[in-house]
Formats: structure tokens, C-alpha cells, sequence
């Protein structure tokens, strides 16, 4: 569900700016400050916590200090500042924790309509990157315009980026283990690797790893914009930010100005189901690549039987037989299968990216040279920075529930059958599989969604998105009252990034508020 940047991608993964872990101390003045602001927690319909009524907000942005943004590729007139919220909303007088945040303000003050927040996926995508250095889709010239009317804000999520992110002393996966275990034996084996993982996880990370749930993520969503002094938001969230954008809806209706979902995460369905869904959206997407790999003279593939190629290198890793140059050790090492699949899936989001899909597969393949699976690994989710965080965050929100080991073997057994090719990742799965046996109790499992009192809200979709299938955006469409479906009839996650019709409708419904005709469709 997060946009994933490859190596050598625009605004590529860097370091994050070091932060103070979360402090004991009192509040400071800012903390302070906002207490009274900040959301309670009651219990809510459907079992989900709802939020209390909030209080008027400040006005003015004078408890924000904005300095230039340390991020080197930052745009010169782009400022970040940190603002400082409770670890436990239920405590909001306890030690509190850094937000960081970054600004574009409009290029046309005077008719500023008021700030625009953006969340560009995950978990675990960074927003103070994407609005710091205008990363894609928001440098394409339909949503550029965004900037003249709006303040670009980007908040890194609790427990991302550069808002004291999840550190973990240890690897979370170890290729020996199976993800998909076929005995009693090796679903223990699996369950106490994650189990040390995360524990390894709370050491390092200390007691917000207990707190990096969406719906603590809400509550720090509405501290920004009572920060920034505006009675109401406007959220424009990708992929995961559709969850974050929905929650806030849900509980603060009357703090919407107007809502851009696209790429949607439907939190109403069980992890269970949402695997079986993203397994056979990914196996359709991977059966398009294919048939354009039979028509397309670009594709490296061409004249070869790819999904014989692909389930052929798929054996070969499983019997060990698959390597790749692993940087920094000096010598290849073997690629499991689900390693290689994960690197398979990332450029399968993204349909600029088949043509170097095709080259994966052939360097892999050995199809012409000798073989080498470095661009797969590379692109394999479970090395990138970003992954405790993503990790941390999933087991919050999309907690498996398994019920032994006879549960989870029909599970797998099941997406086996749905994606014949491809069943060996999808981000769901990476959650039920990762989330067995973690050591921290989920604090925001599935619940159905209810979203009523916000103006019109637009829901965007791919027509062939392989990560938030099709059918989760016509779900959320439908729990969201008065809400609109655009479809963009098109490959690849999300709208934005793959269709320019969309984007220029999603930046006149997110100036005007007015949503695209009943039943348009994107074609390009």
C-alpha cells in the first residue's frame, strides 16, 4: 500500500534526521498548550473509539516555529518545524512525543484557501519528504497548481520518518524462515522469530511502539491543525493516507473541509479477506505484464513464456539455487523466493516500472548472461529503512487473528490458489505472516467504517491496481456518505501517479469542492 521509491527513483530513501526519543518530562509550552486541544478517547459506535467534540482551535500559527528544512534535496522555500504531542492520548498530560512537519506556503497568499495536508502512503512513507522536496505525483503539472491556493503540509506519522521513528536492533525476517510454513514445527519457528523481532523492536523504540496506531495518528493529525490555527483541514491521502484520511473523517466530520482518497484501504474488511483481494488484484496485474510483454517489443521478455520464466526462477530460489550481489559483504548470496517475489511486486505497482520488471526477471532468469537476482533483491520491501516502521504500524491495524496453525495453512493455501503465479508476497500477507506471534497488542484491528457529516469526499481508483484492488475503493465510496468514485481505467496503484486525468480532477474537486460527473472514467 506504500508508494515505494526504487534505487535511483526521484527523492530516493535517505536518512532521517536523528530525534530525541520520547520524553518523560513535563510538556513543553507548546505541549501544553495544545492538551486541551488534543483528541479524547470514548467509546464509539461499531467498537471503534470515537472522539470527543473539539474545543474552537487557536489562532494564528504562533505556536509553530518554522526554520528551513534539513532535508539537503528540500526545496528553498520549503520549512519544517516540530511540534510535540502525547505518547498515550489517553494521558495527555504524560511524556510527549516530536512530530516533524514541512510547509510549501501558497505562492498566492491572498487567496490561500488554508492547508492541504498530504500523506502519500505506507505505513512508513515519509509526507515531510514528499511535501519538502515536492516528490511525486505532487511535481506533475496538474497538482502543482495545488500550491497556489494551498499550504502544502506534510506530518511524518508517529513512529515515521523523521517523527521518532520505530528502530528495531534486529532483523525482522530471516529468509530461513518460511513465511508460508507447511508444519506445526515451522509455524513456531515463524511465530517466535517475530516474536523476538518485536521485542527487539520495543527496546530499541521504547513504549511508543504501543502507540503507532492510525488512531493515534488521527489524533495528532487534528493537534496539527489546531496548530496551524485552521478550523478546518483538507486532506489529500495515497494508499495508506486513505486510512489515516478516513478515520479522520469518521471521527472529526465537522473538521473536513474536503477529502481525496485515492488508492483506498477499506479497514472495514478483515485481514484475512484483504489478503485473499490483494492476492488476486496482484495476480491480474501480473497477467497484464505479461500480455504486455507478449505484445511489447520493449519488454525484455519478449518471445519468452514469462510466467514460465517467472515460476521457474521461483523453484530455482526455493531450492537455494538463486543468487544476488548483496552490498557491502563482497560475495553473492542465495534470494529466497519470497524476497524475490516482494522485488517482483514493487515494480508491478508502478506501470513506468514494467520495463525494468522485464529486466529483473531476465538478469535473474539468466536469459541472457549469467544469472543475477540483485535488482529484485534490491527492490525486495523487507531491506528498506522504512520497513520497522511499516512493520510496527501494520500489526496495529491489520492484526491477522489466526487461529493456529491449521487456520493459517488454509489461509496461505487459499492465495496459493488465487495467484497461482504471484502468491508468494502481497503486503496483507507480509502482515499476517510478520504479525504472528508479535509481542504488542493491536490497537486498531479492522472495524467497519462509518463516515457521516463531511462535505463530499472523492475516492480515486485504478481500474487494475494491483496493491488497493478495485473493489476496496467502491467499498469506501459506499461508507462514506456522499462520497464519489472516480475510476481511472488504468494499470498501476493509485490515480495520481498514473493518470493525468485524474489528477487534474482531483486538483479542481480539492480547490472547489465540487466532485467529477456520477461515473466518469480516466483513460489516460
Amino acid at each position: 500500500m506504500r508508494r515505494r521509491l526504487l534505487p535511483g527513483g526521484r527523492g530516493g530513501r535517505r536518512r532521517a534526521t536523528c530525534l530525541r526519543a520520547p520524553g518523560r518530562g513535563r510538556a513543553p509550552a507548546l505541549g501544553r498548550a495544545l492538551t486541551a486541544l488534543l483528541l479524547t478517547t470514548a467509546l464509539g459506535t461499531a467498537g471503534r473509539p470515537a472522539l470527543a467534540a473539539l474545543p474552537a482551535p487557536l489562532k494564528g500559527t504562533g505556536l509553530l516555529h518554522w526554520t528551513a528544512c534539513a532535508r539537503p534535496d528540500s526545496l528553498p522555500e520549503a520549512r519544517c518545524t516540530t511540534l510535540r504531542v502525547p505518547l498515550d492520548h489517553s494521558r495527555p498530560g504524560g511524556p510527549t512525543i516530536p512530530l516533524v512537519i514541512a510547509r510549501l506556503p501558497a505562492r498566492h497568499p491572498e487567496r490561500r484557501i488554508g492547508p492541504l495536508l498530504i500523506n502519500g502512503g505506507g505505513p512508513g512513507g515519509s509526507a515531510v519528504r514528499d511535501v519538502a522536496t515536492a516528490a511525486p505525483p505532487f511535481d506533475t503539472p496538474e497538482l502543482d497548481g495545488l500550491r497556489d491556493r494551498f499550504d502544502l503540509i506534510g506530518m511524518d506519522p508517529r513512529g515515521v520518518g523523521e517523527s521518532a521513528p520505530v528502530r528495531c536492533d534486529r532483523p525482522l525476517r530471516d529468509p530461513a524462515v518460511r513465511a508460508f510454513p507447511r508444519t506445526p514445527a515451522e509455524f513456531a519457528r515463524l511465530a517466535h522469530l517475530n516474536r523476538d523481532a518485536g521485542r527487539s523492536c520495543r527496546r530499541a523504540t521504547g513504549p511508543l511502539l504501543a502507540h503507532v496506531d492510525t488512531r493515534s495518528v488521527v489524533r495528532d493529525v487534528d493537534a496539527v491543525r489546531a496548530a496551524l490555527g485552521a478550523d478546518t483541514l483538507s486532506w489529500f491521502g495515497l494508499s495508506y493516507g486513505t486510512e489515516i484520511g478516513t478515520l479522520y473523517a469518521e471521527h472529526a466530520p465537522h473538521r473536513v473541509r474536503a477529502m481525496v482518497l485515492d488508492g483506498a484501504v477499506d479497514h472495514d474488511r478483515s485481514t484475512r479477506r484483504a489478503a485473499l483481494d490483494e492476492a488476486r488484484a496482484t495476480e491480474a496485474a501480473f497477467a497484464r505484464f505479461t500480455a504486455w510483454c507478449r505484445t511489447g517489443t520493449t519488454c525484455a521478455l519478449h518471445g519468452w513464456d514469462v510466467p514460465a520464466v517467472y515460476d521457474r526462477l521461483m523453484a530455482d530460489a526455493e531450492r537455494g539455487r538463486v543468487r544476488a550481489a548483496a552490498p557491502g559483504v563482497g560475495r553473492r548470496l542465495a534470494a529466497s523466493a519470497e524476497e524475490l517475489a516482494g522485488g517482483a511486486y514493487t515494480y508491478l505497482t508502478e506501470r513506468a516500472r514494467w520495463p525494468r520488471l522485464a529486466q529483473a526477471l531476465a538478469a535473474a532468469a539468466g536469459t541472457d548472461g549469467p544469472p543475477d537476482a540483485s535488482a529484485l533483491l534490491r527492490a525486495a520491501p523487507y531491506g528498506q529503512s522504512a520497513y520497522p516502521s511499516y512493520r510496527a504500524v501494520g500489526c496495529h491495524d491489520f492484526a491477522p487473528g489466526t487461529r493456529g496453525f491449521a487456520d493459517f495453512k488454509r489461509r496461505w493455501t487459499r492465495l496459493r490458489a488465487a495467484a497461482p503465479h504471484t502468491w508468494r508476497y502481497s503486503e496483507f500477507w507480509d502482515w499476517t505472516s510478520g504479525c504472528l506471534g508479535w509481542p504488542v497488542k493491536a490497537a486498531n484491528p479492522p472495524a467497519p467504517v462509518h463516515v457521516r457529516g463531511t462535505p463530499p469526499v472523492l475516492v480515486v481508483s485504478t481500474l487494475h491496481d494491483p496493491a488497493t484492488p478495485y473493489a476496496w475503493a467502491r467499498a469506501l465510496a459506499s461508507d462514506i456518505a456522499g462520497a464519489r468514485l472516480l475510476t481511472a481505467d488504468l494499470d498501476g496503484h493509485t490515480g495520481a501517479l498514473h493518470s493525468s486525468c485524474a489528477r487534474a480532477q482531483e486538483a479542481a474537486y480539492l480547490v472547489t469542492v465540487r466532485l467529477p460527473a456520477a461515473g466518469s472514467v480516466c483513460r489516460r
